[in-house]
């Protein structure tokens, strides 16, 4: 006849049972909430200036690697300056493409270095 009784339904209302907010508990879970919100947002911003970082030196190895490439272009430039400016290629373009001559020793016309005159004295210098 057990299972009988267990069949029986009891009707138990708990409406009139109010539960109390814990002012205290609430308290400490809105402490442990900002706590957590701290170490989350420090968190963040660790790991947001080390990354920051990461780029920066990224950017640096970038930056380095194109200076030495424009370094390097720089001495090929000047090299290529020095053999374009060398007497035997403008004395062979000379020569070969615009058909110049040499001069001879009596055609060769020797200037000589005019010396700059000695300033007046005081003297002489008018004065207003």
């Amino acid at each position: 006849m057990e299972p009988f009784e267990y069949a029986i339904k009891k009707d138990v209302r708990n409406n009139p049972i109010v539960r109390e907010v814990d002012e205290a508990r609430q308290r400490e879970m809105w402490k442990s909430v900002g706590v957590a919100g701290f170490l989350v947002l420090v968190l963040l911003f660790s790991a947001w200036q080390h990354f920051e970082l990461l780029r920066h030196g990224y950017q640096i190895e970038e930056m380095q690697r194109q200076r030495a490439a424009e370094e390097e272009a720089g001495r090929r430039l000047r090299l290529e300056i020095e053999a374009l400016k060398s007497p035997k290629r403008i004395e062979s373009l000379a020569t070969g493409q615009l058909h110049l001559v040499a001069p001879s020793r009596e055609d060769a016309i020797v200037l000589e270095r005019v010396v700059a005159a000695d300033p007046p004295a005081k003297s002489v210098v008018a004065r207003r």
